[in-house]
């Protein structure tokens, strides 16, 4: 016996409508040379600069917890926008009318959620290099990376990222 599955197609008319108020999420997914936490036997830092090449060349989401389930905003539609300053790689996104941009947003309210992170891969042979802490501890340098997101997290890498939201 076959089983056949039906299908069937409405036609139907639906418009979109906006409360007028509208949120941003920004924040410093990186600050440049601040180490990270022990990444499993060595710790990490970003060079200045590390990240001017992605941001203006590859497609990059903003997530939350670098799940891309929960998107937020992307370069390419204009709803996410990086950029580098003396500090760090800033980001700030236009919140999508979406329930987790909602309960996201009341976490940061409350302060449960307040700092960031990056996705990447580092870029050609020099996109790392290796040395060792005044303490003598593994230190990985990221010289150049090519992103694949900025997320605000729960749990950060670097504990001096930052993130929180704002009307826009």
């Amino acid at each position: 016996m076959t089983v056949r599955l039906e299908r069937r197609y409405v036609p139907t008319r639906f418009e979109l409508r906006n409360g007028g108020t509208s949120f941003q999420f920004y924040g410093y997914a990186l600050k440049w040379d601040a180490r990270s936490s022990n990444l499993g036997g060595f710790r990490e830092r970003v060079a200045q600069g590390a990240t001017s090449d992605s941001i203006g060349r590859d497609d990059i989401r903003a997530l939350f917890n670098h799940d891309p389930n929960l998107i937020l905003g992307r370069n390419r539609s204009g709803t996410l926008r990086l950029s580098e300053d003396s500090t760090g790689l800033h980001y700030e996104v236009d919140m999508p009318d979406t329930t987790y941009a909602r309960d996201l947003a009341t976490a940061m309210e409350r302060g449960d959620v307040s700092q960031s992170s990056f996705g990447f891969k580092t870029s050609g042979p020099e996109g790392d290099s290796w040395a060792e802490d005044d303490d003598g501890f593994p230190l990985r340098t990221l010289q150049r990376v090519a992103l694949f997101d900025v997320s605000p997290v729960t749990y950060p890498a670097y504990g001096d990222s930052t993130s929180g939201y704002r009307v826009a």
